[in-house]
């Protein structure tokens, strides 16, 4: 064994690439499919240099959260790339009034690293051996097209083809402006042609604006006997209170904590009996290492924990932890693959295809993430970026 790297450096790419089929929707900062349409987007990598030369590498993420990296960057800089503890923990102190945004991509990047150095996956860093990991369809976002996900039969038919190709689980993204009604009559169509064929999910991505509308929507969920629904109404998912009134008044289990960040105000919300399923995230909950302490954490109050999209480092994670029921795997569109950049130099992706004919997908092997990023195409394709060092 080598002796332990130390941090030379970190670099920040921001790169454009452009997707076919899909655009902006209104008022939400997210895309839709759209036929006929190109969109021009941005995303972001992470590059932690050592002093071995071994680097630790991430791409994922959002503008704001890079945005965040200048104001804890010392933290790691000339510090061992190994004691990802120690950085974690220097990081919240420095981020604790910046949402501790930033610090997930950056801990995600260090793992990428110790997988090198070492030479294996994260998750057998992390202990884990499950190979096998079930996934679930999560929809892109309802449109307005007609042969897309504009009615709820549309939906209901593209559930069934996802159980054709062997998926047990299929999570709903609605509208965003559709009135009740029309949320209501999607969860009754997907509810009759797949339920009890395959575990059923929602999530109205709190685009629902009312408490009393959320609670329509839940009942109907009730009807089906869905696995969860998650983030109802217009709250923002950050109320403890409304969501544990919320579990009192609907059957179908509640999963929250996408918008909330990190361990203390996750176990809080728990405590306070606002949530059945913990919902986790690498990038807001301050990386695998801060997504370890969550599937620990739910692990002592008897709660699984699922999460929030199933890219490389959240299969990592899944491999190596018990209390974890499916993969987020999506956003799937039955007309368009999902609006992403190739970014990928390994035999690595995330297509609908991708699982097996059980609906499941296996762990990249490779050292760290093992995923093996194009870094000649991010760089070609390169519009900004920064270097942090010590002078």
């Amino acid at each position: 064994m080598t002796a332990e790297p130390f941090v030379t450096k970190v670099e920040v790419v921001e790169f454009e690439y452009t997707v076919k089929d899909w655009g902006q929707v209104t008022k939400v900062p997210t895309l839709t499919y759209k036929p006929g349409n190109t969109h021009h987007a941005r995303a972001m990598g992470l590059r932690v240099h050592t002093d071995q030369g071994i680097i630790g590498d991430y791409v994922g993420g959002n503008a704001v959260e890079y945005a965040a990296i200048p104001a804890f960057v010392g933290v790691v800089l000339e510090e061992r790339a190994l004691a990802r503890e120690v950085i974690y923990n220097r990081a919240k102190l420095a981020l604790r009034q910046h949402a501790r945004m930033g610090m997930g991509v950056l801990d995600i990047a260090l793992w990428d690293l110790a997988g090198k150095y070492y030479d294996a996956p994260i998750y057998v860093l992390l202990g884990g051996e499950r190979k096998k990991l079930p996934c679930y369809v999560s929809t892109a976002l309802g449109d307005d097209e007609p042969d897309g996900l504009s009615t709820p039969e549309a939906y209901a038919d593209f559930a069934e083809e996802c159980l054709e190709m062997g998926y047990n689980a299929f999570k709903i993204h609605g509208w965003v402006n559709a009135p009740i009604e029309k949320q209501i009559a999607l969860v009754h169509a997907v509810g009759k042609r797949v339920g009890g064929k395959m575990d059923l999910m929602l999530d109205p991505f709190c685009a629902i604006e009312t408490f009393g509308d959320a609670l329509k929507l839940g009942w109907a969920c009730d009807e089906y006997s869905f696995f969860w629904w998650e983030d109802p109404f217009m709250d923002g998912g950050v109320s403890a209170f409304a969501h544990k009134k919320l579990r009192q008044l609907v059957r179908t289990p509640l999963l929250q904590l996408e918008h909330l960040r990190g361990l203390e105000p996750h176990v809080d919300f728990i405590v306070a009996e606002g949530t059945d399923f913990v919902r986790g995230d690498a990038h807001y909950d301050g990386g695998i290492t801060g997504v370890m302490k969550l599937c620990h954490a739910a692990e002592g109050f008897g709660l699984d924990v699922e999460l929030h999209i199933g890219t490389a480092p959240h299969q990592q994670i899944m491999a190596a932890v018990r209390n974890m029921n499916y993969l987020e795997y999506g956003l799937f569109h039955p007309r368009v693959a999902p609006p992403r950049p190739p970014i990928y130099k390994k035999d690595y992706t995330h297509a609908i295809d991708a699982p097996d004919e059980n609906g499941c997908v296996e762990p990249p092997e490779g050292p760290g993430l093992g995923v093996g990023y194009d870094w000649d195409y991010i760089y070609e394709h390169k519009t900004d970026g920064a270097v942090y060092e010590l002078k």
